[in-house]
């Protein structure tokens, strides 16, 4: 994991602004506090285009263009607080790197996150924000993130940031043993966030955590 994490007062918003977003978390039921302290200093502001930046540390989604958008830090931290449960990965495979925030929530926890975006746009951007950042501990690739990423697989761990019909055999064929996927499923406003995991002695189970809304997850490169 990286320790580049900046202070929570640096930057353009101060830090009750911060304070106030940690304690909207808390209050909606996130109580690691690794998950609390990641989203408490990252600058979330940078992940967004600056006409952006004065709604960046608001509990609300924001777009980012190409139809795709930041979740809200509600969202990045429950997925991240649900991947992490019950215990932290060594290694996690991210579908859909956007802007780079949830990329770097995940490095600031885990030794390596390896993160796939079809956008050529998004994923150029989110490779300069996490550079600028500091964080050395993160592959990318330009692809399809359908297809996951099978050259460094089995994972520990795997997010996908977009909404599949159903659960991707091609990833979860990508989860080691006892790994896990947290992911949304479904289509328009019936998605549900959903924990997968692969059995050690084979097999895979599941559990619904809450409703979700998500872009789908498209194949193919942009």
């Amino acid at each position: 994991m990286t320790e580049t994490l900046l202070d929570p007062g640096i930057g353009m918003t101060s830090r009750r602004t911060r304070e106030r977003l940690i304690q909207r978390l808390m209050d909606a039921g996130i109580d690691s506090p690794e998950v609390l302290r990641v989203m408490r200093a990252l600058p979330r502001h940078l992940f967004v285009d600056e006409a952006l930046a004065s709604r960046a540390y608001e509990d609300s989604a924001l777009p980012i263009g190409h139809g795709q958008t930041l979740s809200q830090p509600y969202t990045v931290a429950r997925m991240t607080q649900a991947l992490l449960e019950h215990g932290t990965p060594d290694t996690v495979l991210e579908i859909g790197t956007g802007s780079g925030f949830q990329t770097a929530v995940l490095a600031s926890l885990v030794r390596r996150v390896y993160t796939v975006e079809r956008v050529g746009e998004l994923f150029e951007r989110a490779q300069e924000r996490l550079g600028a950042l500091k964080m050395r501990n993160v592959r990318y690739r330009h692809g399809d993130g359908a297809q996951g990423w099978p050259e460094y697989a089995p994972y520990q761990a795997i997010m996908v940031t977009a909404a599949p019909r159903g659960i991707p055999r091609l990833l979860a064929e990508q989860l080691a043993p006892g790994g896990i996927m947290v992911l949304p499923i479904g289509e328009g406003p019936r998605q549900s966030l959903v924990r997968l995991v692969r059995h050690a002695r084979g097999g895979f189970g599941h559990e619904i955590l809450e409703p979700a809304s998500f872009v789908p997850l498209l194949a193919g490169v942009a």
